[in-house]
């Protein structure tokens, strides 16, 4: 089972990335599927997440209005599309997925990809 996060970079403030996540080894239709980031010093902090069977999306409030996750069952790949891109935003972004067993939050994050770096500058 692999997730291989890829799409990050150097970014001025204001200007945008599209993070993409191809998931192998599995089926992983009845997963959701999250983007996390964790910033020097921080804890990891989850950003965004994805039923990949529904496609109903959730956005933690400091990015909600600037990204979409969105998700192609072809091509077994979930994208973060982040615009509006501050300094704060810089982060090594990872992808996952993971189970819900209740049916809602919080989920089970059993598969992680390497992680991908995201620079903005002011």
């Amino acid at each position: 089972v692999q997730l291989q996060a890829s799409g990050g970079g150097y970014v001025q403030a204001g200007g945008s990335l599209r993070l993409s996540c191809a998931a192998s080894g599995r089926s992983f239709s009845e997963y959701i599927m999250g983007w996390f980031r964790q910033a020097p010093g921080k804890e990891r902090e989850e950003v965004a997440t994805i039923s990949w069977s529904s496609g109903s999306p959730w956005y933690t409030d400091s990015m909600k209005g600037r990204v979409t996750i969105n998700n192609d069952n072809a091509k077994a790949t979930v994208y973060l599309q982040m615009n509006s891109l501050k300094p704060e935003d810089t982060a090594i972004y990872y992808c996952a997925a993971g189970i819900s067993p209740t049916g809602g939050r919080p989920y089970e994050w059993h598969y992680w990809g390497q992680g991908t770096q995201v620079t903005v500058s002011s």
